[in-house]
């Protein structure tokens, strides 16, 4: 294995060759014809303390690491650890302990919450189920938590659909701090939001970062918020990390020929400055039938005969920076 992916104290999650295959049934038997490859042999590590944010095209499979690392889905193979316990070996009591220290915050603050609860039932939910303290502390808890998100004691009455776009992202915030986690996943929790609102909840959760000692992995497509919250980026594309770095090293000088078409297409607010603007010509393959070879090379302005022949490894080609492309060395 890669040095920069191998086991470290250092790290609170670590992924390791995450691969979740979707099958495709069809016919009277409903037998599966084929295999939607959305994650096919993820490897990454984030680090205690800090914000790894995971970008790319929409069905790249961002998401569905996402889940996979929390069991939401269960995966086809591979291996998350995190605290050094491998996630997929749990069961019963040991895997519902361990889901108290991860929790994700979803895309959708619209359809995540439960519209037949009140926000402080929601937010509470969590403690019941663990069975954290008696009524009366779970309730000074959930009161607490609201109020650190900026929501006040008299909406934990409310439901849901009192609430704008923003709060209810904010309800959703709560509702996965309440257990006093150690990792969060936040899965494009900003995307639904209107900008003015985006700054507010990215500055709420770094704040939340800072007071409760969290550990984020931020799941985007948006690079301008990426840019804002993360330490380290991982960049994929159709089921596979291309590259990961520093969020800075990555901003000033990305190696992948894929990153770097991204990169070139943030709007800058200098009317006066050109950016050279990088096309990516074609459609995302199938993941149903990905290309051989590099998955980006049908695509590709530098590929050549062996980017259609063998899959280039994510390999460290400068100091903490990893890229999987054979054009890079």
């Amino acid at each position: 294995m890669n040095t920069s992916l191998a086991a470290s104290s250092e790290n609170l999650v670590e992924i390791e060759n995450l691969v979740k295959y979707f099958p495709v049934r069809a016919g009277l038997f409903h037998r599966v014809v084929n295999w939607v490859k959305a994650v096919d042999g993820v490897s990454f590590s984030v680090k205690k303390g800090e914000t790894l944010g995971l970008v790319g095209e929409s069905g790249c499979g961002k998401t569905t690491v996402g889940r996979t690392i929390l069991r939401l889905i269960e995966p086809t193979r591979g291996q998350v650890r995190f605290e050094g316990r491998n996630i997929f070996q749990l069961r019963g009591r040991d895997l519902k302990q361990i889901r108290r220290d991860m929790q994700i915050i979803f895309q959708d603050p619209y359809a995540s919450l439960d519209p037949r609860l009140p926000v402080g039932e929601a937010v509470m939910e969590g403690l019941n189920i663990h069975g954290i303290g008696t009524r009366r502390e779970r309730v000074e808890i959930m009161l607490d938590i609201l109020k650190k998100v900026g929501l006040e004691e008299y909406h934990a009455r409310r439901y849901p659909h009192e609430f704008s776009g923003g709060q209810r992202q904010r309800i959703g915030i709560a509702r996965a701090l309440a257990l006093r986690p150690k990792f969060i996943i936040c899965d494009e929790p900003v995307s639904a939001l209107d900008v003015s609102i985006q700054s507010q909840v990215l500055n709420l959760l770094k704040d939340l970062q800072k007071e409760f000692g969290l550990t984020y992995l931020f799941i985007a497509h948006n690079l301008s918020v990426v840019e804002h919250i993360s330490d380290r980026v991982a960049v994929m594309y159709l089921g596979k990390v291309v590259e990961i770095t520093d969020r800075d090293e990555l901003y000033r000088s990305p190696l992948h020929p894929y990153t770097q078409a991204l990169l070139s297409a943030i709007p800058v607010a200098d009317p006066h400055f050109k950016r050279k603007r990088i096309v990516i010509k074609g459609d995302v393959p199938s993941p149903l039938n990905p290309p051989a070879g590099c998955r980006f090379h049908p695509r590709c302005p530098l590929a050549q005969a062996i980017c259609t022949q063998e899959e280039p490894i994510l390999r460290q080609v400068k100091t903490n920076h990893l890229v999987s492309c054979w054009m890079v060395s």
